[in-house]
Formats: structure tokens, sequence, C-alpha cells
């Protein structure tokens, strides 16, 4: 059904990666007056308003945020099916937990890179809640799977 609590654990899941996906994902602090930003095209170096391009690319952070909203989406609408419903939702854990190695990798690379220093943002915890909500909507779906094989145990 999809009125269960792990419909809105993977509709949770679903908008946490678009909004980290929206705008820039990291910051980090160079010098005084420069910045380096993360984006879905690369890294960019900010100085005087002006972006330019690192040349590095950032296309896992963004195929693992799209990879898990699309399986969540797919995970959500495919309630009719428990067995299959389960599988996605834990590959989409997989997904999400690979979306945070991912994460600190970029972290720590553009950190030993660029010789900067990392600015927190509520972005850099987006993927660890996405996992977060993930293992709770496979933790929903299982307990829904054995609520109707014990109420077939006794017909």
């Amino acid at each position: 059904m999809i009125q269960r609590i792990q419909s809105l654990y993977l509709f949770m899941t679903i908008l946490l990666s678009v909004l980290f996906l929206v705008g820039n994902i990291f910051t980090f602090a160079g010098e005084p007056g420069v910045e380096y930003k993360t984006t879905l095209n690369g890294i960019y170096l900010v100085s005087d308003g002006v972006l330019t391009p690192q040349g590095h690319s950032t296309l896992p952070l963004t195929v693992f945020a799209t990879l898990t909203a699309l399986l969540s989406g797919i995970t959500l609408f495919s309630f009719r099916n428990r067995k299959l419903q389960s599988k996605l939702a834990f590959s989409v854990i997989i997904v999400a937990f690979m979306l945070v190695l991912t994460s600190v990798y970029c972290i720590w690379y553009v950190i030993s890179e660029f010789n900067t220093r990392f600015i927190p943002g509520y972005k850099m915890i987006l993927p660890l809640v996405m996992m977060i909500f993930a293992f709770l909507a496979y933790r929903g779906i299982k307990k829904d799977d054995n609520l109707v094989k014990s109420y077939d145990r006794l017909r």
C-alpha cells in the first residue's frame, strides 16, 4: 500500500536527493577572498565573483544522488510486489551508502588537492540522512511482509 510509513521515508529520500543536487553541493575556503565550490558540473574556483572551472568532475556524486532518487521512486510505486520492493529498498540503501562514501572522498580530495578547508553546510549530512530514511523504509517493508506472512499462516 502506498499510504504506509515506508512510503513517507521513500518520499523523503527522493526529496533529500533532489535537494542535494540543487545548487552548490560543498563549499571550501582557500586563501582570503578565494572559495572553491562543488556543483553538478565540477569544482569551481570563485575569486572576486568569477567562476573558474578547475577541470575536475563530480560525476560520481551526481550519478549516486540521481540513482538514489530514481530507485526510491521506483521502490515507492512497486508496492504491489513486496519482494521486489524489498530488494529495491535494499539497493537504495547501498546506493545511498555509496553516495556517503563518494561525498567523503570528494571533500577529502578538494581539501588535499587545493589546500583548502571545508565549510560545513547542511548538504554534508543529507547523504547520511538519505541512507537512514532508506533503512527505515526497508525495515517498514520487511515488517509489512512479515505481517502478511503471519496472516497467511493463520488461514
